[in-house]
């Protein structure tokens, strides 16, 4: 990566020549753990043959040198990995580690003789600028400087070497740099004038709207925490505004050098429509920032339908083959083209060029301003951008993570991990026609984990699995040899799952600390589980967020912000800021029914039937649209139920339901596995023209709880049944009992706070803007408890407490209110 000051463009000899000089095919089929290893198992190697080398060679040698390219500078620098005297002439050592057979290679791969070249010419111009400074005789007569150029190629597993060697003249090397150095400074050229043209559009751009009332703090305090490079959590309804109040101040931080790229994080496409919206008005006001939207690979490859893996090899895919000999050319073209890089622009780009749509989106991020992506891109060790994140990088990166709440739940998945015995039965099984080692080796995972699972029927924590790590490396190990050689896997989606599993646990494993719990467990009468949990994320995310400047979190539902500062920051320290809601509390309705409840214990037809009693009492009050939440679709369909079995609903067809009497209301219910079509024909509901109200049964924490925007007559109510905990079960238990014995309310962690944010997502999908009108219903009496009570936004303090009976009083109060 090459960063900016002022007219100067820092980069590393090995980013230089790896960005000039690749080419060829995208081939997935070969990358495994190996690849990741290869850097770590290089550095060995290399320090071993550096150490060989005697005396006279230096190891490491550090090297810089700036070049003037007309109206810019480009700051070469770079450690070569040997620098020694042979036959009176300076040589330079490259060290490639490598796990490929090098007694096929005929001559140094292009790249890395390149790189080679860069730095002997840099060893030269050093000697050379030494020599003017010491005594004796100038120029005029001396011979031109030579060097030679020692590739050194050595097998990480063999430990056997072979070495490739030149000699050359300086001019020879000097020409060969400066052409990699002027085709470089056509890029340099324009990250140079577009940053230029960008900050001085910066200076002059003003907040686009009048500020709401908490929205202009909120602003302040996102630019202050940048500027002081610390993170800084913002709670604030739905409707302030958020997205706007930390996107102006990040682009004007930017402008300023408090941050060279801006990462808009989401954990849903909905809320990637709002920040691409808030980046279109702040170009409609002046701005010249451009921005991208990632989409995921199988969402943007031509070749795969929807559900569908993408095949990411030249055998599969005319995209991918020679796709590097064309992507530079692709995204030098869109780069002097356009600001904005959404999923349609890329995908006609990657026709036109014919370059896989997803590599040439990566490659167009780098030179742009704004990138707006899911929270993988940044966090998740499998997927997460290497360009930016990976092993020594970083940068002055500006992390704006919208709905944070999701993160606790997002990062554990993240950075936990999964083996399922039955597994490796069904791969060894595989492979057994073909490798007679592989076979064992995966047999001998396979009996460890069958000892596990003979020792208990129940749950189990763990406290150490060495044993059966020792034997899954080993069994990796083996994978990884028997995919290179034989082709036989290659699609196979069973050894492809195994594969990529043991790689993560591994990669897991190797992360172990006191924030993760093992525990193994029968998941069925077929099914053991081994899981690496990772029960506090906060310092993975750490590791990640330390890659940039500053992160702000926010979020309408940051309660209580202890517990989301501790999970995502490890610590509670940091600053926090607190927006109240500037919306007409007349225009809203909260109430709390104390006869009712969602407690197991009381989940028959008798409480079903006093839950559909509410819902039919509050859509009848007054015609319009309601989302009815439910804990559960068991809860959902047993409410369903009980309606039908009294005579109140007819049946089922799709998401439609039957008619509940004359009167209405129209019922549509979520389904427990919707396509994006569903989804959308789901909410079309609410746009509908209706002769009576719409209940839309849903589950709580599900797709339609939180990133939908039903503003004005298209929502005016919103029924909460239970206090959205989650069902009792092992992890949930882990969690319990791991942050009880740290003295902390073990329960509230793993079961209340979790379950209340669901509840105030939920809530937050009625009352969008100031005009709106609306009811939250919350049916559960232990809403009247302490501990849920204080989990209350603020604005929630006017709160009814009603029953059954005193119900179509106080919805008839409120909607007569808001009629005069």
């Amino acid at each position: 990566m090459a960063r900016l000051e002022e007219n100067k463009i820092r980069i590393s000899v090995r980013n230089l020549v790896e960005f000039l000089l690749r080419d060829g095919d995208i081939d997935n089929r070969r990358k495994g753990k190996k690849d990741l290893d290869a850097m770590a198992a290089g550095a060995k190697i290399h320090r071993k043959i550096q150490s060989r080398m005697g005396i006279g060679y230096k190891a490491e040698a550090a090297l810089k040198a700036d070049f003037e390219m007309e109206d810019i500078v480009i700051s070469l620098e770079g450690r070569a990995d040997g620098i020694f005297e042979k036959d009176g002439i300076l040589n330079v050592d490259e060290i490639k580690g490598v796990y490929w057979d090098i007694e096929k290679l005929e001559e140094p791969v292009p790249v890395h003789r390149a790189q080679a070249l860069c730095y002997a010419y840099m060893a030269l111009l050093s000697r050379e600028k030494e020599a003017e400074g010491s005594e004796g005789e100038g120029k005029a007569g001396k011979e031109e400087p030579r060097a030679g150029v020692q590739l050194t190629y050595c097998h990480l597993e063999t430990e056997e070497i072979r070495r490739f060697r030149e000699v050359l003249d300086f001019s020879e090397i000097e020409r060969y740099v400066h052409h990699l150095l002027e085709e470089y400074a056509n890029w340099g050229r324009y990250q140079y004038h577009h940053r230029q043209m960008r900050n001085v559009s910066i200076r002059g751009l003003d907040f686009p709207f009048p500020y709401r009332q908490g929205q202009r703090e909120l602003a302040v305090s996102t630019y202050r925490a940048i500027q002081r490079g610390k993170p800084l959590f913002i709670q604030a309804p739905t409707g302030i505004g958020k997205t706007m109040s930390v996107l102006f101040p990040a682009v004007k931080a930017a402008g300023e050098g408090l941050g060279d790229k801006v990462f808009y994080l989401t954990a849903k496409t909905i809320t990637r429509t709002v920040a691409e919206e808030a980046m279109e008005i702040l170009r409609e006001n002046g701005l010249r920032a451009s921005s991208i939207t990632l989409t995921a690979k199988e969402k943007l490859c031509p070749l795969v339908s929807e559900g569908g893996k993408a095949e990411c090899n030249p055998e599969a895919c005319p995209y991918a083959k020679g796709h590097y000999d064309r992507v530079n050319e692709a995204v030098f073209d869109y780069i002097h083209q356009k600001e904005t890089a959404g999923r349609e622009d890329i995908l006609a780009w990657s026709e036109r060029y014919q370059v896989c749509p997803h590599e040439f989106s990566l490659d167009l991020s780098v030179w742009l301003d704004v990138i707006i992506c899911d929270y993988n891109y940044v966090f998740d060790p499998n997927v997460q951008l290497k360009r930016y994140f990976g092993e020594g990088m970083g940068g002055d990166y500006l992390f704006l993570v919208d709905e944070a709440h999701n993160l606790v739940e997002r990062a554990r998945e993240m950075y936990s991990a999964s083996l399922y015995k039955e597994s490796f039965l069904a791969v060894r099984n595989l492979v057994k026609p073909h490798s007679r080692r592989l076979e064992r080796k995966l047999s001998r995972c396979n009996k460890l984990l069958l000892e596990m699972k003979r020792e208990s029927d129940e749950p189990m924590v763990r406290d150490s699995i060495d044993q059966f790590v020792l034997a899954l490396t080993g069994a990796f190990s083996e994978m990884e040899k028997f995919q290179e050689e034989f082709r036989v896997m290659d699609g196979n989606e069973e050894f492809g799952n195994l594969y990529l599993a043991v790689r993560h646990f591994l990669n897991m494993y190797d992360r172990l600390d006191d924030s993760y719990c093992v525990y193994t467990e029968h998941v069925s009468r077929e099914s053991f589980l081994l899981k690496l949990l990772c029960v506090n994320p906060a310092e993975n995310l750490s590791l990640c967020l330390e890659k940039g400047n500053s992160t702000v979190f926010f979020s309408a539902t940051l309660l209580p912000v202890q517990y989301y500062k501790e999970l995502l920051c490890g610590s509670t320290e940091e600053y926090a800021v607190y927006a109240p809601s500037p919306f007409d509390a007349s225009k809203r309705l909260l109430a709390i029914g104390k006869d009712v409840s969602s407690r197991y214990k009381r989940r028959n037809s008798r409480e079903y039937l006093k839950v559909l009693d509410y819902v039919l009492t509050a859509v009848r009050q007054k015609k319009g649209n309601y989302l009815v939440y439910f804990p559960s679709y068991a809860y959902m369909h047993g409410v369903y139920q009980a309606a039908q079995d009294n005579g109140l609903a007819g049946e089922l067809s799709g998401m439609e339901a039957g008619p509940v009497q004359t009167d209405g209301p129209d019922i549509i219910l979520q389904a427990s596995h919707m396509t994006e079509q569903d989804r959308e024909s789901f909410l079309a509901e609410f746009s509908r023209d209706r002769e009576h109200s719409l209940a839309a049964f849903c589950v709580m924490g599900g797709v339609f709880s939180e990133g939908i925007d039903l503003k004005g007559e298209k929502l005016i109510g919103v029924i909460i049944v239970g206090t959205g905990l989650a069902q009792i079960c092992t992890e949930r238990e882990i969690l319990k009992s791991w942050y009880e014995k740290r003295g902390k309310d073990g329960f509230a962690y793993a079961y209340r706070y979790p379950g209340m944010n669901k509840v105030l997502q939920a809530a937050g999908r009625v009352i969008r803007t100031d005009t709106d009108e609306g009811i939250i219903l919350l049916l559960d009496d232990r809403f009247l408890y302490s501990e849920y009570q204080r989990l209350f936004p603020r604005e929630w303090s006017d709160y009814h407490v009603i029953n059954y009976e005193s119900l179509p009083g106080i919805l008839c109060s409120f909607w007569e209110n808001g009629r005069k």
